[in-house]
């Protein structure tokens, strides 16, 4: 099987990785289902790097249909450590515009419905989230657009280098009421997708960071449209395109430096339940996870 430090998975609008070279589809079966799609391995500049369009080819999956289990243990199984997502995102906060884009380091997670462990039948497991996104990880999509500000002179994007993301279940937008919430508890971003995601990267020891894409500012704002499909569309198309440069700029990166996150130790830090008392299946899984 092909083995890759570095993942991606793409969001609304990024659903291939143009840079890839040798590109091959694997089809993985997990214990928790199937992931969105095929795998996507291929190399960047020589790099092994493996893809995942979590919506599905085609765009085929809500929010709260994604399989965030099966698409993080997919992943893992291919020998990810360091995983890249990229997000479309509504700001909540009047500096973060459209099109800017924001490197959250804080989640509140209000999604209701959604498997946001591998722990439970036998295994317990107490996961560290205080500090969800791997500073590691988030200085490769740091300098992977500061450099394309400087070698892109059609390119001007602004980063927020921090924030807080509150992912609701969706997949309608908010009301003006909840948007109202949502910025009265201290969020800057909104979406639907990086929870349980980021959970379930970290009970697998990668270190995640994720890259929010903003398409609309919601509907609080009292100058602004509120978000509708289409326009979240337009903007996340233009997105998507630097989405591409970024990708390829942030793996380099990665790359050269191969640092030590937090997360590559957490699992182990937080097991409660000895592997010993665990039936061999669910020690498989686990296995898994710490390898």
């Amino acid at each position: 099987m092909t083995i890759a430090k570095i993942g991606i998975i793409g969001g609304s609008g990024l659903y291939s990785m143009d840079a890839l070279e040798n590109v091959e589809e694997h089809s993985i079966d997990t214990p928790f289902g199937k992931p969105s799609g095929h795998i996507i391995s291929g190399t960047i500049d020589n790099i092994p790097v493996v893809f995942l369009a979590r919506h599905g080819k085609g765009h085929r999956l809500i929010p709260s249909e994604v399989p965030y289990q099966a698409n993080i243990f997919a992943l893992k199984k291919m020998g990810v450590r360091y995983l890249l997502s990229f997000s479309a995102v509504g700001s909540l906060s009047e500096n973060m515009a459209p099109l800017d884009m924001v490197i959250p380091d804080q989640f509140i997670d209000l999604t209701k419905y959604r498997k946001n462990t591998f722990f439970g039948n036998g295994a317990v497991a107490h996961i560290s989230m205080a500090n969800p996104i791997c500073t590691q990880t988030a200085n490769a999509f740091k300098h992977a657009v500061n450099d394309l500000n400087q070698e892109d002179e059609e390119t001007s994007i602004t980063l927020h280098e921090s924030g807080t993301y509150v992912c609701v279940e969706g997949p309608q937008f908010s009301s003006i009421a909840e948007s109202h919430w949502f910025r009265s508890m201290g969020a800057h971003i909104i979406g639907m997708t990086n929870m349980p995601e980021a959970k379930l990267a970290r009970e697998a020891q990668m270190g995640y960071a994720t890259l929010g894409m903003v398409t609309d500012f919601d509907c609080w704002h009292p100058k602004e449209e509120h978000v509708n499909a289409n326009m979240a569309l337009m903007n996340l198309m233009k997105n998507a395109e630097r989405a591409q440069k970024i990708s390829i700029r942030a793996v380099k990166y990665l790359h050269l430096n191969t640092p030590e996150s937090i997360a590559h130790n957490a699992l182990s830090n937080s097991l409660v339940t000895p592997l010993d008392n665990m039936d061999e299946k669910t020690r498989k899984n686990v296995d898994q996870l710490l390898a």
